[in-house]
């Protein structure tokens, strides 16, 4: 089945969506059409999309786009005025105000609702106290929160006053706050007194107050009152939230940017080195965010969409400016989704109504692990759209999702991208039928291709996925770091972002990202990505999650070493790995075979659920496994010391 189509547009996902409706303003017959004249004439695209979906500038752009400085710095939308704020904000203050912008549940189950009325209120009384505080147009300001309203506050009033926001996980330590804060140059902080997960309370004031230490750019942190926890104080730099807003008018100005003024400096984590902050322009976010909710996730004004993420993951922002902009309901959830039960993700599914919901692979092996009896006692019909991102499927997770989540009715819309693009650069849409774990290809607008080793297109088989023209939402470079950036995406292909992910484009023209090259397994001049390997395991009914790595053999160059987590009432047994290593070799072949599958209670994760292979490599072969600062479970990798082959 994991090549045949297994979902086919109907109804109104025909008929009524939105990207139904640009087509026919376009007048294309097909949505292959429109993508081919979409990525021909990427300007005419980029301008047709904004006027479609009613992108409102202060002041229009003369020109789309400016190239002269060559790709890796191009400028888009020139003499164009605009705030992201106005967009996903401030005109829907009157039209919207009494719909619900935001709805909140905590760890616990509480709940909250902000309609847009009140949320344009809070962010006013936030950017006129910011203000006060002596921060405006081009300041950094971090913010080091969970996933509460107070946090879409905080984010918006920095884009209102022409601030730079600095999102960064909530689940981070003081070293890797301090970091990113230092690094941006950050003016002002917003944090909480603790954030609450799985039932027990993270002091994120205290951890705020250790990074702030050798963060001294920082002269204000706002703290939220979320459990209300006994903090220590610093007069004078700290304010308590609702003390610091409480005499502010809930009017104030929005700023009038360039097109070119930065929204955004998010931080990637790479397995060496600092982090990179990635640089984000109003004009290039506006172009490309709602667009992307809009016609792949078809996102409609009385919708409620949920994704499972962090603020400091792209996914964040993302959501929450294609959501306002298109003025539905964004769901924003403290806690983990299978606590305090494995159906917790479901209950909310069923409780809220909710039309659409994203998650990762990693998150959906694990409740998959947990049973399908855990799904099947909610109701999920109010969803219309399943929604993914963050690594490979393997096809049993993706086939579970669509049946059990979707009820085979809802397209699972794949998409891959990252925090250099604020997008993506393959996706799904519900105009086109899906093959299990694929992409239907570039996204509108994306030049994007499967490359080899000479940087010639290739089908059929793997290679590099490359974008070939600039995209409004590219990175403006890294902060304080210009070289770095050029040697990342364009030095290897001069004219060409090198993205650094596997892919394959098969017979029918269905997409694959097989993961990152740098996860690369090559034995004996065969390569592969771990994704397939990993998907051969997991195939076994005993498997819940598997992490496979390539190590050193002087024979062969690189072998195949495995890592499982199996699922309740298996146990571990010399004939169960046998029965792995078989199952990898009929899958894949014999030369694939691994030279060791080890059986582990759990894989080491970040919080957005994608596996670190690269620190699991890194341990076993008795390396520094590197930056974990972004890792949920990092006690996980204790055990692979232990299992450092001998022979």
């Amino acid at each position: 089945m994991k090549d045949e189509i297994i979902w086919r547009p109907h109804g109104d996902y025909v008929t009524k969506s939105n990207l139904r409706r640009f087509m026919d303003r376009c007048g294309a017959g097909d949505y292959q059409e429109l993508l081919a004249r979409s990525v021909r004439d990427s300007e005419w695209f980029w301008d047709a999309s904004m006027k479609d979906l009613g992108v409102e500038w202060y002041e229009p752009y003369t020109r789309v786009l400016d190239s002269s400085r060559g790709f890796p710095w191009c400028r888009w939308f020139e003499s164009g005025k605009i705030n992201l704020v106005h967009n996903c904000l401030d005109r829907h203050s009157s039209s919207r105000r009494d719909q619900l912008a935001l709805i909140w549940e905590g760890d616990g189950g509480e709940t909250r609702e902000m309609t847009y009325g009140e949320l344009d209120a809070a962010v006013c009384r936030m950017a006129n106290a910011m203000r006060d505080r002596g921060v405006g147009t081009g300041d950094s300001v971090g913010i080091y929160m969970p996933m509460l309203p107070e946090t879409v506050v905080a984010l918006l009033a920095v884009w209102k006053i022409g601030s730079i926001a600095v999102p960064i996980f909530s689940g981070f330590g003081p070293d890797a706050v301090a970091v990113r804060l230092r690094d941006a140059g950050a003016k002002l902080l917003f944090t909480a007194d603790a954030s609450v997960r799985r039932g027990k309370p993270l002091q994120l004031k205290e951890l705020a107050d250790q990074a702030l230490r050798s963060a001294p750019s920082v002269k204000t942190c706002v703290v939220f009152r979320r459990t209300g926890a006994s903090v220590s104080w610093q007069a004078g730099r700290d304010a308590w939230w609702d003390e610091l807003v409480e005499s502010y008018p809930s009017r104030a100005p929005t700023e009038r940017l360039n097109s070119e003024d930065l929204c955004l400096n998010i931080y990637t984590s790479g397995t060496t080195g600092r982090p990179k902050g990635t640089l984000h322009t109003h004009g290039g976010v506006i172009a490309q965010v709602p667009r992307e909710l809009a016609y792949f996730m078809d996102v409609q004004e009385r919708d409620r969409f949920f994704w499972l993420t962090d603020l400091g993951w792209m996914m964040g922002p993302w959501e929450i400016i294609g959501v306002t902009f298109l003025g539905a309901s964004v769901f924003l959830f403290e806690g983990a989704p299978n606590w305090p039960n494995p159906d917790r993700l479901w209950q909310i599914v069923e409780r809220h109504r909710l039309t659409h919901l994203g998650i990762s692979p990693t998150a959906i092996r694990l409740l998959l692990r947990a049973g399908e009896q855990w799904v099947d006692r909610h109701d999920l019909s109010s969803l219309r759209i399943l929604g993914s991102t963050g690594e490979p499927w393997d096809p049993e997770s993706y086939l579970w999702y669509f049946r059990k989540a979707g009820g085979e009715r809802c397209p699972v819309i794949n998409i891959s991208g990252g925090s250099e693009l604020m997008g993506c650069l393959v996706a799904c849409t519900p105009l086109a039928p899906l093959k299990p774990c694929s992409f239907q290809g570039p996204g509108l607008g994306m030049d994007v291709d499967v490359c080899d080793e000479d940087g010639k297109p290739v089908r059929g088989a793997v290679g590099y996925l490359v974008c070939k023209k600039p995209a409004p939402s590219m990175t403006r470079g890294f902060l304080n770091d210009p070289q770095r950036y050029l040697e990342t995406y364009f030095s290897r292909w001069p004219g060409t972002w090198y993205h650094g992910d596997w892919a394959r484009v098969d017979e029918d023209g269905f997409w694959y990202i097989l993961g990152r090259a740098d996860d690369t397994i090559k034995v004996a001049g065969k390569r592969t990505g771990p994704a397939e390997i990993e998907a051969a395991l997991i195939s076994h009914p005993a498997v819940s999650e598997a992490a496979a790595i390539g190590v050193p053999d002087e024979v062969r160059g690189e072998t195949v070493v495995c890592f499982v987590v199996l699922k309740p009432g298996f146990e571990t047994a010399d004939a169960l790995t046998g029965q792995l290593s078989d199952k990898v070799v009929e899958s894949l072949g014999k030369t694939l075979r691994p030279r060791k599958v080890y059986i582990v209670s759990a894989l080491p994760k970040t919080r957005s659920a994608k596996i670190v292979r690269g620190a699991i490599k890194r341990r076993y072969l008795g390396q520094d496994p590197g930056d974990l600062s972004s890792v949920e479970n990092p006690e996980a990798l204790d055990a692979i010391p232990s299992l450092f082959p001998t022979t």
